[in-house]
Formats: C-alpha cells, sequence, structure tokens
C-alpha cells in the first residue's frame, strides 16, 4: 500500500477536481504513464515561455503591444476554462475538466499570461522600483516552503483541507468575476480590493495566503496522478495547473507590495 497519506483517501478528496473521473483513468503501458520528472520539466518548459512573452511585453512599448498581450491574456483565459473546468457551489462542474487538452492548451496559456503580467510588471516597477524582483523573490520563496512543507508532511492535504482551499479559492475568483462586471458598469472597483488600509492588506494577506495553499493542491494532484498511473497528458495538466498558481501568487504579492508601498 502506497505511503502517501493523501492516497489513502483518493477519491473522497474534498477537491471536486480529484474527485471526478478524471483521476480514475489508468494507463496499462509504462510508456504512457506520467512521472514526476516528467511533470518537473513541463513546468520548467511553461515557466520558459511565461518569461519569455513577460520580457517582450515589458520591453516593447507600443499600442499593437497592448493589443497582442489583451488577447494573449483573452486566450490564456478561454484554454484555463476549457482545460480546468468551471465549479460553481452547490451546482457543481458546469464545464467538466478536460485535462487530454492539456498538451495543447498549456503553452497557449503559459504564453498569454506572459503577455498580461509583462505589462502589468512594468507598470508596477514604474510606480516603486525594484518591487518586481521582490514579488519575484517572495513568489519562489513561497513556492519552495510549501513543497518542502508539503514533502516533509508538515501539511497534509486531507479532505477538510482540500475542501476549504478549493471553496475559498472559488470564492475568490467569483468577488473578482463580480468586479469586473462592476467596474464595467460603473467604472469603480470594490474598495475593499484596492484600500491600501489596514482592512485591504488584511484581505490581500488573505488571498496570498488561499494562492499559496493552492500550491498544495496542485502537489498533491501531480503525486496523487503519478502514484495512481495517470495517462502521459496529465504531466501537462498538472504542470499547467502549477504555473497557474504561480503565476496567480506572483500577482498576489504584487498587488499586497504595491498596496505597502502605497502607504
Amino acid at each position: 500500500m502506497s505511503k502517501h497519506s493523501a492516497l489513502d483517501t483518493f477519491g473522497r478528496s474534498g477537491n471536486p477536481l480529484i474527485r471526478s473521473d478524471i483521476f480514475s483513468r489508468q494507463t496499462s503501458s509504462l510508456h504512457e504513464r506520467m512521472t514526476l520528472q516528467g511533470a518537473v520539466d513541463k513546468t520548467g518548459m511553461l515557466l520558459f515561455l511565461t518569461v519569455l512573452t513577460a520580457a517582450l511585453s515589458w520591453n516593447i512599448d507600443s499600442p499593437m503591444m497592448g493589443v497582442i498581450s489583451g488577447l494573449g491574456a483573452l486566450a490564456a483565459f478561454i484554454s484555463g476554462i476549457a482545460t480546468f473546468g468551471f465549479w460553481f457551489f452547490f451546482i457543481g462542474w458546469i464545464i467538466k475538466p478536460r485535462p487530454h487538452l492539456a498538451p495543447k492548451t498549456a503553452p497557449i496559456y503559459a504564453l498569454g499570461m506572459g503577455f498580461g503580467i509583462g505589462i502589468m510588471s512594468e507598470q508596477a516597477e514604474m510606480m516603486f522600483p525594484g518591487i518586481v524582483i521582490q514579488a519575484v523573490s517572495l513568489t519562489f520563496f513561497v513556492a519552495a516552503s510549501l513543497l518542502f512543507a508539503y514533502k516533509s508532511g508538515v501539511i497534509k492535504p486531507n479532505q477538510n483541507f482540500l475542501l476549504i482551499i478549493f471553496s475559498a479559492t472559488v470564492g475568490i475568483f467569483l468577488t473578482y468575476i463580480a468586479n469586473l462586471i462592476f467596474s464595467a458598469f460603473t467604472g469603480a472597483s470594490f474598495s475593499f480590493l484596492t484600500d491600501n488600509g489596514a482592512f485591504g492588506i488584511g484581505i490581500s494577506l488573505f488571498v496570498v495566503a488561499i494562492a499559496a495553499l493552492n500550491l498544495v493542491l496542485d502537489f498533491d494532484i501531480i503525486e496523487q496522478a503519478h502514484e495512481q498511473g495517470a495517462p502521459k497528458y496529465i504531466e501537462w495538466f498538472g504542470a499547467m495547473a502549477l504555473v497557474a498558481t504561480l503565476i496567480w501568487l506572483y500577482i498576489e504579492i504584487l498587488r499586497l507590495l504595491m498596496k505597502l508601498r502605497s502607504r
């Protein structure tokens, strides 16, 4: 029996993604099974693509680059929904996950998000010099710390942990979507998302914590899938999930630092 504690409750996890039937699929051929090294390699590839387009959008200052970045972010959003699906409270999966698409959608996602965070980072750096390197450093420090905590058993992704983090994540993104709709009609944003006071900073700290703890879910998904003998395309799926979380964590840390430095 596997010593991986999360596998002991496989199929009963609070994470709706792990509970879906995509993780019950196995392959009989060793050559077609995913490996941890394969997932690590593909994570590195996706991070490289993200940094590449981020550097392009940072260094090329033109109206056309703004259009390209907007289209890239839209393509990334569509790729993400097509691959990860869309889950809603009390309803379940509105759009079911399709991880078999990940070998095609993951590079599109990485390239598109790179364009978006490149422009965002350039604007932040113009306002607060040195803030981007701080955000990048903190992102990878947090990721390394969470990986160590996961592998050492300090953080155990049991059923309640997975359910709480997944639900909180969905709640955060629904709040962001509501804020976008509100902004489109009023030209303003929810004050608690932009406030640099104690309450606004507290909200940002909470979101950063949830984003960071999502890394544990990503590590768990990859490890569970590996131990279950999941198909090769899950390497791309796991890598895409991990890179998506790292990008989200970076953006939230950058926003938190901007709030702190604007006080």
